[in-house]
């Protein structure tokens, strides 16, 4: 099939502030898609018939690929220990675990009783699958009662993210409660196990209620706890470190509120802790005596807080605002804090002591590009002892049970790489460069110590940009396939995350998204200059909000890239925008503006939105993906991108569309199919990076 596939077109004009907004294929997009989400039978059949065209066309034109696919996915996969056990965690009675084996694509989740050896399975994600015979397996959430006895768990067997809640007695299987439909997916227990709570969606696929569901008894009764009235607010519930308080914490992606109430309450009244404020983010936590409060209040990059549980509204300055530095989350253990801080997309750990408040750098490794973590060990919090664990671009992850007293730690688990590794092998740097505002943009490089740098590499430049979502440097076995075969991995930390603080953020969103795009360009005009790459050498790639990101600069400079991967892109920027029935697009006003309302945001996202922008030039190589069932960014966004790409654009460059058609906005589940996916964008990248044959 060497013809590419072409989608009707029909003319539709719509008036917004007095501009003509036209679109030839508009009709794509159904008025009843989150009806299609729950059931593809209710696709547009010209619609089905275009994708399924597509994929037709995409695997023509990588059929030549095919053996390079099967190659690459042996390699990722000899990467990965397969048959895996995760560290433990020590509960009131048990010592719970996950496994992973050879032969199954989903975990099992193991128990034991503490001082006996009988190993029991209270879950098999494969069994499970085979049990409802589906393709799609999403699992939300897996949380055994407090008293071991009950397993209540969520899953979304479409794609669409509608979870359904079971619980089941652990003991026999027995499913012990009605089916709880159309929820987020979390599952909080109550402490006494007589309820569990969740939160319900709405029409628009957002979770705006909290209700409470005595354990076998109808849904029908189940109580309504919270019910937000913000239709771009959503919520949701937990319990407090110290098991005395319930929190529902409401939020959109700038402003949150906090309602609690304890965990004695036979009739649930929550309370509010501090009035929503416009572009003032809290969480909340409790420990002992006292409330802990992580706030942006009066401290644009964060800061902690701490009252007494009696007087909520006397707050005391725990952890001050540091300019520069990202004030993160913290751990609690009964004399500890363990919280992290992020300086120039680097994350760092410190320990302090909650009776001194002396604090110190908890250093676990002399590298300097790492992504550093802790967890708990165990329930009781009485202890000195968590787990540390840190992994860099070149190394592979190790964990080790950390002593806060002694400062000593113990190797415990190591990640396996079966078909070897050594990270002698490998370069990792850390640079930055120039935006067009004089901006210094992080990058974090890591390539194979035989890569020139002269120029002659091929370089894949992945990015997000939004959100405030950080891009940590971590360690990625897949990404090895590339590196080996001289292409070098750059992630740039471009404003629209929060890598240094939350005027990054600021500086990439509303009226200043054009910045990401800018960052991201620079970044690569600066790899070019230095000779890590050359001009037409460069893969772009991003998902999501970093498929935005693809699209927007495949139509502003496109003759730096050799090709770009462009997963789930959100690029039909401005129609979604518009339209307020989608289940993201209110919740986002204060990410992307609301060019309904206001015509400064119109023209704005207009003036970027990629479909919108797309133009009479040549265009690099695309690989376009999709998923049927995705309810964040829509099937029909990167249809209609591109329909109206191959109107327009003048090259012969590849213009591929790939639509898994029973998957969600993260593709397929399974182990085996997540490595597939991964295998086919290699493999597009190296073919048209002439590779074909490495």
């Amino acid at each position: 099939m060497n013809i590419p596939p072409k989608l009707r077109k029909e003319k539709e004009v719509q008036n917004y502030h007095g501009y003509n907004l036209e679109d030839e294929y508009s009709w794509v997009h159904q008025k009843n898609i989150l009806e299609v989400l729950k059931d593809s039978s209710k696709l547009n059949p010209e619609v089905r018939k275009y994708l399924e065209e597509n994929n037709k066309y995409t695997e023509y034109h990588l059929k030549d690929t095919k053996e390079l696919q099967k190659k690459l996915f042996d390699e990722i996969k000899g990467r990965i220990k397969l048959d895996d056990e995760s560290l433990s965690f020590t509960d009131k009675k048990y010592i719970y675990w996950t496994k992973t084996t050879k032969e199954t694509n989903y975990s099992i989740k193991l128990r034991k009783k503490i001082g006996t050896s009988k190993i029991e399975e209270y879950w098999n994600g494969e069994t499970e699958r085979k049990k409802l015979n589906v393709d799609y397996f999403g699992v939300g959430d897996l949380e055994v009662s407090n008293n071991d006895e009950m397993l209540a768990y969520s899953l979304d067997l479409k794609g669409s993210e509608y979870f359904t809640i079971y619980i089941r007695r652990i003991l026999d299987n027995k499913i012990v409660s009605e089916e709880i439909k159309e929820t987020s997916g979390s599952i909080t227990w109550s402490m006494d196990d007589k309820f569990i709570f969740y939160s319900k969606l709405d029409k628009f696929h957002r979770p705006r209620q909290i209700y409470r569901h005595k354990i076998g008894t109808p849904i029908k009764n189940d109580q309504l706890i919270y019910d937000e009235k913000d239709k771009g607010f959503t919520c949701g519930i937990g319990v407090s470190s110290d098991e005395k308080y319930y929190f529902i914490s409401t939020s959109d992606h700038t402003t949150s509120e906090i309602y609690f109430f304890t965990i004695s309450e036979e009739s649930p009244k929550p309370k509010l802790f501090k009035k929503r404020q416009k572009e003032i983010i809290y969480s909340l936590d409790s420990w002992k005596e006292n409330f802990y409060i992580h706030t942006n209040q009066d401290a644009e990059d964060f800061k902690i807080c701490k009252c007494k549980h009696e007087n909520i509204n006397e707050w005391k300055e725990y952890i001050p605002a540091t300019n520069g530095v990202l004030i993160g989350g913290f751990t609690l253990l009964n004399d500890w804090m363990v919280r992290s801080e992020v300086r120039d997309a680097l994350s760092k750990l410190y320990v302090r002591n909650l009776s001194t408040n002396k604090e110190e750098e908890l250093i676990i490794t002399d590298e300097k590009v790492i992504t550093p973590g802790a967890s708990l060990m165990q329930k009781n919090r009485n202890t000195n002892k968590l787990y540390v664990a840190y992994h860099s671009p070149k190394t592979p992850g190790k964990s080790y049970i950390y002593d806060i007293v002694t400062k000593e730690k113990k190797l415990v688990k190591e990640e396996e790489v079966p078909s070897g590794h050594n990270p002698n092998d490998y370069l990792v740097e850390r640079l930055s460069c120039d935006s067009h505002d004089g901006k210094k943009i992080p990058l974090t490089i890591t390539r194979h110590k035989k890569t020139k740098l002269d120029g002659s590499a091929n370089l894949l430049l992945y990015a997000y940009g939004s959100y405030g979502a950080s891009m940590g440097p971590g360690f990625s076995s897949s990404r090895l396939s590339l590196i080996n075969r001289n292409i070098i991995w750059v992630t740039a930390h471009i404003r629209g995350g929060m890598e240094r603080g939350m005027n990054w953020w600021k500086g990439g969103k509303m009226l200043n998204k054009k910045n990401t795009f800018k960052d991201y360009v620079a970044t690569a005009k600066f790899l070019i200059e230095k000779k890590y790459t050359d001009k037409g050498k460069i893969i772009g790639m991003g998902g999501s909000a970093g498929g935005l990101l693809m699209g927007v600069v495949a139509n502003e400079a496109p003759e730096l890239f050799l090709g770009m991967i462009m997963a789930v892109p959100f690029v039909d920027t401005l129609t979604t925008n518009l339209d307020h029935s989608l289940p993201l697009t209110v919740a986002e006003f204060n990410e992307f503006g609301n060019a309904k309302e206001n015509k400064e945001h119109f023209d704005y996202i207009r003036s970027y939105s990629p479909y919108e922008n797309i133009k009479k030039i040549d265009y690099p190589h695309l690989f376009i993906t999709t998923s049927l069932s995705d309810n964040r960014v829509f099937y029909d966004e990167p249809t209609k991108l591109t329909a109206k790409l191959r109107d327009y654009k003048m090259d012969n460059n590849l213009l591929l569309l790939k639509t898994e058609m029973n998957a969600g906005h993260g593709g397929k589940t399974g182990r085996d199919s997540a490595i597939e996916e991964i295998a086919l964008d290699y493999a597009f990248a190296l073919k048209i990076s002439n590779k074909l044959n490495t």
